[in-house]
């Protein structure tokens, strides 16, 4: 910050030779004691100073330009994920306004001026931009708002280092901070073949904390615990912790010496880059019966519905129900086996229409994180699938999901089938839920189907059973923070299998391909393709067999030759 000041100072008068306006007073002058009026312009503070419309701003520890916090603002519906602050200011003076921005649109401006009101915007960028204006306050002006905004209906956009440099109009301003000193207490917690679970000790003054494997950094922390994964089996590791804020980054911590548990080879076949996935019906409801060796081959994640739960809550099981036809769970357990030997990922679903387990402390999160991985270990399943239809406590739930996977390790298949009014926008429990888990997330089959009306990315209202219903729909989770890998559209079968929202395969294609390739849309038309999008999912491989595999015979082959 000194340094800056400083180089504007003996840099102005090349600074007003390029015609640039950095630091000026009043009548153009640069002045020395300019300084930047605004608060937490770094977000190391979270969103300490900033206001957010509608709760669409939200601090994050990835990405960011420079320090361990940035603002990520994602529009929903009619708001367009506006996010500001009133900052003092002299009157009669000039002011540059300027910030880094990634993302999708981007918008930068300042309103209040007394003057002319100054604004300027990017269309987006994977990669850091920076928005660049000044505005002059009028003779009376002592505040002035600043503010971003993304644009209705496109994806999120996330801001970092956002000042606005001129005179001092006598409010207050962020303290100079300090590098953070090293953290202490680095202890390890649950220890598997694959991963490492980390916990330390808080630092004053820090924004976040960086972990260090062997001396190379490979995790960013926004508070005192990180799970490290993709580890070796039965092998040492050292572990290092730094803290960091806008001041820079500590010094790393003492060594942690580590050794993962021994293991054999991951036995769960990789999810091919484009699946299709269909729910296996452990019960008769009038749809044929299956065993799970008679799945058809097009279905590439088989979710066995469903786990059953017990009084303990949080806790599940699994019974196989005789009507399906088995001789003995042996039986059943060699299919499962079968299948994956054949590259299938065969998964237990929790919920359903009529299940219901509860997941709302500590103890319930633990208890279903131990009972489904026995349940992994005892039939061979591949991961669960979360399938609850009675609210979720989206805190909960993922302290649950995480610790089934520190035990799973990185092969665990975790799928998600919520409903339409679980996935309008990103506040949502489900949505939530989904954006803490991403990084062990495999995908999100949302169920188009008995919903009503619903708003697509672009605000407008779509009813359920058009292309332009799946597209629009989609849209929100693809510009709402989830990777194009991790969403997949759900429709049933055949009209029997659900209530409504049944849609033929030609749509289910349609969709995909308007998605992915930017054709076959209706008259919803997203602004971009996201060709890495994960599949398609059915309710189910029952009713699909009742209706003679038309739906896998048409989707399967669709969805495994997406680019």
């Amino acid at each position: 910050m000194h340094r800056t000041r400083s180089r504007l100072a003996g840099t102005v008068a090349l600074a007003l030779g390029a015609g640039l306006m950095m630091g000026l007073g009043s009548g153009g002058v640069a002045q020395a004691a300019d300084k930047n009026v605004a608060r937490n312009g770094g977000f190391e503070s979270g969103l300490s100073h900033w206001s957010c419309t509608a709760n669409s701003g939200a601090a994050v520890g990835d990405p960011v330009h420079a320090g361990a916090g940035a603002l990520k603002a994602t529009p929903a519906g009619l708001d367009n994920a506006r996010c500001s602050q009133t900052v003092t200011v002299k009157p009669g003076s000039t002011y540059r306004l300027s910030a880094w921005v990634q993302g999708s649109y981007a918008y930068l401006g300042a309103t209040g001026t007394g003057t002319t009101d100054v604004s300027t915007w990017t269309p987006g960028s994977g990669a850091w931009q920076q928005l660049t204006t000044s505005f002059t306050t009028g003779p009376g002006t002592t505040q002035v708002t600043v503010y971003t905004h993304g644009w209705y209906g496109t994806g999120a956009y996330v801001v970092d280092d956002l000042s606005v440099f001129g005179p001092d109009g006598g409010g207050d301003t962020d303290p100079e901070p300090e590098v953070p000193a090293p953290p202490s207490g680095l202890t390890a917690g649950a220890v598997t073949s694959s991963s490492v679970a980390l916990g330390w000790d808080a630092v004053s003054g820090a924004t976040g904390y960086h972990v260090y494997r062997d001396g190379t950094r490979v995790h960013k922390a926004g508070g005192t615990s990180a799970t490290v994964t993709g580890l070796a089996a039965d092998t040492s590791y050292g572990f290092q912790v730094t803290a960091v804020n806008a001041a820079g980054e500590s010094a790393k911590s003492p060594v942690l010496a580590v050794r993962t548990k021994p293991g054999s080879p991951d036995p769960n076949p990789d999810v091919p880059r484009h699946a299709l996935t269909g729910y296996w019906q452990n019960f008769d409801n009038g749809a044929t019966v299956q065993k799970l060796r008679d799945v058809q081959d097009q279905y590439d994640i088989i979710a066995v519905s469903f786990a059953d739960s017990t009084a303990t809550p949080g806790e599940i099981t699994f019974n196989l129900d005789p009507a399906v036809g088995y001789g003995s769970v042996a039986d059943f357990k060699a299919d499962v086996a079968a299948k994956k030997a054949a590259g299938k990922s065969v998964i237990l679903s929790v919920g359903g229409e009529k299940g219901n387990v509860t997941i709302n402390s500590d103890a319930s999160a633990t208890a279903f994180a131990d009972s489904a991985y026995a349940l992994m270990r005892e039939y061979g399943f591949s991961g669960v699938d979360i399938d609850l239809e009675h609210g979720i406590n989206s805190t909960y739930l993922t302290k649950a999901l995480r610790q089934l996977s520190a035990k799973a390790g990185s092969g665990m298949v975790l799928t998600m089938a919520p409903q339409t009014i679980d996935m309008q926008n990103t506040g949502t429990e489900y949505f939530r839920t989904a954006l803490a888990v991403k990084d062990i997330l495999t995908v999100v089959n949302m169920q188009y189907y008995n919903s009503g009306s619903m708003l697509g990315c672009d605000g407008k209202v779509y009813s359920q059973g058009s292309v332009d219903f799946l597209t629009a729909l989609a849209c929100i989770q693809l510009e709402g923070g989830l990777d194009p890998s991790q969403v997949g559209i759900g429709v049933p079968a055949s009209a029997r299998g659900a209530g409504s929202g049944y849609v033929s395969p030609t749509t289910v294609n349609n969709a995909l391909d308007c998605l992915t390739r930017g054709t076959g849309c209706g008259s919803f038309k997203p602004s971009r393709t996201w060709p890495s999008l994960r599949g398609a999912m059915t309710w189910s491989t029952n009713w699909d067999a009742t209706a003679g595999n038309a739906w896998s015979g048409a989707v399967g082959p669709h969805v495994h030759n997406l680019p």
